[in-house]
C-alpha cells in the first residue's frame, strides 16, 4: 500500500468514521513484530500507547553505504497502529535524505487525520516521524 493509494481511498471515504476504520486496517495489515524487536531501545518515547519502531540500514548498489532504510513496528493501541502504517507507506521506497526531507506530518494534515487525533495523539505521531527521521540521519552519518 502506498501512500497515493492511502490518498485514493481516502478521497473515497467521506464521513471521519470510515477514515478512521480504514487507517485502523491498515494496521492490522502490518506483519507482526517479532518479540525480539520490542526492546526499550525500539520503544518510542512520548506515545501515550506502548509502540515500537525498529529500522535497520539498507544497502542499494555497490557502494556498500546504507542509502535507504526497512522499518518494522507495532502498538498497542489499534489507531496508532495505523497511524504506523501510514507512516510506513508515506516513507517506503524513500531514500534516507528523502526521507529526512519528508514532511509526514504535512501528509497527515493533508489527508485530514491531523484534525482528528487528539493532542496525546499528535504528540505521539510526532515522537515517532522524530524517531524515523533521527534513524535515517544516523544511517546517513555512518
Amino acid at each position: 500500500m502506498t501512500i497515493d493509494d492511502i490518498r485514493a481511498d481516502f478521497a473515497l471515504l467521506d464521513d471521519w468514521e470510515d477514515r478512521y476504520r480504514y487507517v485502523i486496517e491498515l494496521g492490522r495489515g502490518l506483519p507482526p513484530l517479532p518479540e525480539e524487536l520490542r526492546t526499550e531501545a525500539n520503544k518510542v518515547r512520548g506515545c501515550a500507547s506502548q509502540v515500537w519502531l525498529a529500522t535497520k540500514p539498507l544497502v542499494n548498489g555497490g557502494a556498500g553505504k546504507a542509502n535507504r532504510m526497512a522499518m518494522q513496528g507495532t502498538s498497542d493501541a489499534l489507531i496508532v497502529q495505523g497511524l504506523i502504517a501510514v507512516l510506513f507507506a508515506i516513507y517506503e521506497d524513500k531514500t534516507l535524505d528523502e526521507i529526512v526531507r519528508t514532511d509526514a506530518q504535512g501528509i497527515f494534515a493533508e489527508l485530514g487525520l491531523s484534525e482528528h487525533l487528539t493532542q496525546q495523539r499528535s504528540n505521539g505521531l510526532a515522537s515517532m516521524v522524530k524517531r524515523i527521521h533521527m534513524d535515517a540521519e544516523m544511517m546517513l552519518a555512518a
